[in-house]
């Protein structure tokens, strides 16, 4: 999980560099590094400095050669070898002509550095990246242009990589690869970009190109040309961006983080915007599985890691009680590993908020190969993820670059609510009366977060009373669970405080042995099925010493006999109100993190994308 990018004939390489690096460093921010070439030389620059690398890295550019046209720029996320400068990219080959940039796993790399020390070539770091340099090398040293070059080498690589390379003996050139791991190439008048991410040259390109699995580009001034690792010809597919600037941008707001969780009502409102035909039938962007096919299905899977699994969880839910299907959710990165069954008439759905996150793109992958269409809910147009799948629903929730996810989740939990609607449909397991009302009630629910958003001072005076506190579990039954989930997710990412969250019926089956006073439990109190069983629940944690707080809803009279805070939001439909009651929870870790000095944006430890297993 790492930034790549490169440019060939820009006027100003080593500020585009730079510029794209800042763009990029959600993807990872351990270390930081650029490459120059040209007249015969290959420049080189590296920091380490956790997340200020790419600040480092602009200092210690200040003595850069003037007049190269040619280079590449990296932000690394630590995989093999600590966060050190000697372990940061770009990597050199044995002459010093040669610099690569990686992001994945060499998963052969062991090997493969053994024959190459064996060979007389010396390795300046640990990382797996350095095997592609040398390897390179050697394909030069017989003969071999460099896209060649690139090419042969690929072809002894085990694992996921997308890779870019320069050579200060072949200048204005970049040779680009991709296996698993994202790579797009950008094009403007005599000049050619390539990134892991479309922001880090948004600005720069006019047209943006994405590179599939196993092809390498060879670009230059004039444009690209790319071929598979047969060495055919292929044309790469251009991509649809409606991004401007403006969204990678903090529009006034102290950080990415506040910007993005005001942005819930309205990435509410784009994915939900023209779902339904004429006919009333709901409809998605991309569905390549035909009406019959969905009818029939037998039994639903959904794999998804992080908040996306917990977004998923809420799915179930409403995909059970509406569709009448029988579903279940797997963490991503277990599904493959436990030899799933996948029998006639089973869809897998993944769910991943980049339509990059690796665990989820192999977990389908396995479903596929035992015969399963495959459905992606995804928020980037052209991820991996959803080229890949049968069908595609995107959330259109913009761009979210804060590492710890907010609005995707609402997004993506309407997007798989309408899926479940659209399921209902078909399958006639609700009133086409009934589907009509909870269209309209998903369409409502962008209002009643933005009342919860406008409550955000009775959040931050409950997070300034429990400063103090180190201790939080997080209780939820019903749909409320997956929320708890993931309101404790939000915490531990930006507080770095021991947050729990549990089914609140397991309370007495273990956790309730760790409450005493000073340990704080959030409750999640909104459904009215559950209201009773969630009061007996908070009664017994303050009973044993907790500070309670509940999430309940405006009219809820009786929460504050058990409660010693309560955050009310608006009532709405149970299977809805996890877009809603996540809200205070969001802002609660939110300002819980501020009052402690974290970096909001950038949590210590953890990237955007989970680019490799």
């Amino acid at each position: 999980m790492c930034g790549i990018i490169g440019v060939v004939g820009a006027p100003d390489t080593l500020g585009t560099l730079l510029e794209g690096l800042e763009r990029l460093e959600y993807r990872g921010y351990d270390s930081a590094g650029v490459a120059l070439a040209g007249a015969g030389t290959t420049w080189r620059a590296r920091a380490a400095a956790g997340t200020e690398s790419v600040a480092a890295l602009v200092k210690e550019c200040e003595s850069a050669p003037m007049g190269f046209s040619t280079g590449l720029g990296h932000t690394r996320w630590a995989t093999h070898g600590a966060p050190e400068a000697v372990n940061a990219h770009p990597h050199l080959d044995c002459s010093g002509h040669i610099a690569i940039i990686h992001n994945g796993i060499i998963e052969n790399h062991s090997e493969l550095r053994e024959e190459l020390l064996a060979r007389g070539h010396v390795f300046t770091s640990v990382t797996d990246s350095e095997v592609l340099a040398h390897l390179i090398e050697e394909a030069r040293r017989d003969g071999q242009d460099l896209t060649e070059a690139v090419r042969t080498s690929l072809l002894v690589i085990s694992g996921a990589f997308a890779i870019a390379v320069l050579d200060a003996t072949e200048p204005d050139v970049i040779v680009a690869a991709r296996r698993i791991s994202p790579l797009v190439v950008g094009t403007a008048p005599g000049i050619t970009y390539l990134a892991s991410d479309v922001p880090a040259i948004l600005d720069k390109a006019s047209a943006f190109y994405a590179v599939n699995d196993d092809e390498v580009v060879r670009l230059g001034p004039e444009g690209f040309r790319a071929i598979d690792l047969e060495g055919a010809p292929v044309r790469l597919r251009q991509l649809t961006i409606d991004w401007d600037l403006e969204t990678a941008e903090k529009g006034g707001f102290d950080d990415f983080m506040a910007k993005e969780i005001a942005e819930q009502p309205e990435a509410l409102r784009a994915t939900l915007l023209d779902r339904r035909r004429r006919d009333g039938a709901i409809c998605f962007d991309e569905m390549k599985i035909s009406d019959d096919e969905l009818r029939d299905v037998k039994r639903i899977v959904l794999v998804a890691a992080g908040t996306s699994y917990h977004a998923a969880l809420v799915a179930k839910y409403a995909i059970e009680r509406w569709a009448r299907v029988s579903c279940e959710v797997d963490i991503a990165s277990e599904y493959r590993y436990r030899d799933p069954i996948v029998e006639i008439g089973t869809l897998v759905i993944g769910v991943s908020q980049s339509g990059e996150t690796i665990d989820t793109i192999q977990a389908t992958r396995e479903a596929q190969r035992r015969g399963a269409r495959v459905v992606a809910v995804a928020n980037v147009v052209d991820s991996s993820l959803a080229r890949e799948a049968d069908a595609v629903i995107y959330t259109r929730a913009g761009l979210e670059v804060s590492v710890a996810s907010t609005k995707a989740f609402v997004a993506q939990v309407a997007a798989l609510e309408l899926f479940a609607l659209r399921l209902a449909q078909l399958r006639g397991t609700l009133l086409e009366r009934d589907v009509e009302a909870h269209y309209r009630g998903l369409h409502a629910v962008g209002a009643q977060v933005q009342l919860a958003l406008s409550r955000r001072a009775d959040v931050e005076a409950v997070a300034a009373a429990l400063a103090g506190a180190r201790d939080f579990f997080y209780l939820g039954r019903h749909v409320g669970y997956p929320t708890a989930l993931e309101g404790a997710l939000k915490l531990k990412e930006l507080t770095y405080l021991h947050a729990e969250g549990y089914p609140a019926g397991e309370l007495k089956h273990g956790p309730l042995a760790l409450i005493e006073p000073g340990v704080v439990v959030l409750a999640v109190a909104t459904d009215p099925s559950m209201h009773a069983k969630i009061l007996s629940n908070l009664a017994e944690v303050k009973a044993r010493g907790a500070s309670v707080v509940a999430i309940a809803t405006d009219d809820d009279e009786v929460i504050s006999a058990v409660a010693d805070f309560v955050l009310r939001v608006p009532a709405t439909e149970p299977l809805f109100a996890p877009m809603v009651d996540i809200i205070p929870q969001q802002l609660f870790a939110y300002a819980t993190a501020r009052a402690l000095g974290r970096n909001v944006d950038r949590p210590r430890n953890l990237a955007k994308t989970v680019t490799v297993e």
